[in-house]
């Protein structure tokens, strides 16, 4: 009795248990869920943002967020064709790799930029300006690079699968033409005999073949000379009756 009260509590803790970790699992689901929900929306606002600056301010400031844009937009399609095809290439491991460190210096420039937006000295921001433009331009090259490769690559895959595609089509296209270079087959041999209704073909039990061969007999047996032939007789003829004698 108490191993039975026992194992009940043990499975009861377990089941307790499970569903503590059942709950965690969820509730740091939930939580990642929104917190990429709120990522995406700070980001699309702020990108919202730069280009309106990028297109509404003139001088110092709209050149900053216009680097901040370009920087932004480069990366983020980077990434977005780097994880795309990281699952079905895995060459592209070593790529996504390179990226993540590009990514830190890229994160670097945007919050110095972002800084240098708040700056009130816009003279020593201006004399900046030259560095700033030729870090943001490598940057961007590099990811660009990254981004049109991993594409071309995902491109040539797809040209070759088509190549081998086509290959096979056109060996099974010629398989299925092969009849033409045999003839038409009709399934059934030129001298196989027809059926013959009411008996066997070319059997003992054929009655076609017992009356041919009954009239060949009585063709071919010798005749008396001078006697009458019968005459032949048709369907439609009727009895002749027999003439009786007053």
């Amino acid at each position: 009795m108490e191993a039975v009260i026992a194992i009940l509590a043990l499975t009861f803790v377990a089941f307790v248990v499970l569903g503590v970790y059942l709950a965690v699992k969820a509730v740091g689901a939930a939580r990642r869920g929104v917190e990429r929900t709120v990522t995406q929306a700070r980001k699309a606002v702020e990108d919202t943002t730069l280009r309106a600056k990028s297109m509404g301010q003139v001088g110092v400031a709209g050149e900053l967020a216009q680097l901040r844009l370009s920087l932004r937009t480069s990366m983020r399609a980077t990434q977005d064709a780097l994880h795309a095809r990281v699952e079905q290439d895995e060459s592209l491991k070593e790529s996504l790799s390179l990226f993540e460190r590009l990514s830190g210096h890229g994160h670097e420039l945007d919050d110095e930029l972002k800084r240098l937006e708040r700056e009130p000295d816009k003279r020593r921001v201006g004399e900046r300006m030259p560095d700033l433009r030729e870090r943001t331009e490598r940057i961007t090259h590099a990811a660009d690079s990254l981004r049109w490769a991993t594409r071309d690559r995902a491109r040539q895959f797809a040209d070759d699968d088509l190549a081998a595609l086509s290959a096979e089509i056109e060996v099974e296209s010629g398989a299925l033409r092969d009849w033409a270079t045999k003839g038409p087959t009709t399934g059934m041999p030129v001298d196989a005999p027809t059926d013959v209704p009411g008996g066997i073909p070319g059997s003992a039990f054929d009655p076609a073949a017992g009356t041919a061969a009954d009239a060949s007999q009585a063709t071919d047996a010798p005749q008396a000379i001078g006697a009458a032939r019968p005459a032949p007789a048709y369907p439609w003829q009727k009895t002749a009756k027999p003439e009786t004698t007053n």
